[in-house]
C-alpha cells in the first residue's frame, strides 16, 4: 500500500464512506481506486488529488498532506546518481536491492534519521492529522 493509499483509505472510513462510494462520486472504477492504494496504478494527477480533497471535504493542512503524499507514493521510484559521489550511487543500489528486507518499524527508523540529516519535519503517521 502507498503513503498515499493508506491515508485516503484511513479518511475515507474514518468518513464512514466506502471505496464504492468514491468511486461512483469521481467517475472511476473501484479497481483505480484500489490500484492507486495498492501502488499498482502510477501516481495520480494532481487534477485528481484535487478532486478527491474536495470529495473528503478536507481543507488547508489536510488537503496538502495529502497532496504531499500523493507526490511521495510512487509506486516505481528512480534515483539519478550520475553526478553524485560514488557513496550516493552505493547507497541507491543498497537501498534499491534490500528494501524488501525491511520491517515497516525499520523502514520509519530510518525515514526519521534520514528526515534529521536533511532537517525536514514530514509525518509518516498515515492515520493522524498532519
Amino acid at each position: 500500500m502507498t503513503p498515499f493509499g493508506m491515508r485516503m483509505r484511513f479518511l475515507r472510513r474514518q468518513k464512514g464512506l466506502t471505496l464504492q462510494d468514491q468511486a461512483a462520486c469521481l467517475d472511476v472504477s473501484a479497481a483505480y481506486i484500489s490500484a492507486l492504494e495498492h501502488g499498482k496504478r502510477g501516481r495520480p494527477s494532481a487534477i485528481f488529488v484535487d478532486q478527491i480533497c474536495v470529495w473528503l471535504d478536507l481543507i488547508w493542512d489536510e488537503a496538502e498532506f495529502l497532496k504531499y503524499l500523493a507526490q511521495m507514493s510512487h509506486p516505481n521510484p528512480s534515483i539519478r546518481t550520475a553526478a553524485l559521489p560514488a557513496e550516493a550511487t552505493f547507497l541507491a543500489n543498497l537501498m534499491s536491492q534490500n528494501i524488501d528486507r525491511l520491517s515497516a518499524r525499520q523502514c520509519q527508523d530510518l525515514f526519521e534519521r534520514l528526515q534529521h540529516f536533511l532537517k525536514q519535519e514530514t509525518g509518516m503517521d498515515f492515520e493522524r492529522s498532519p
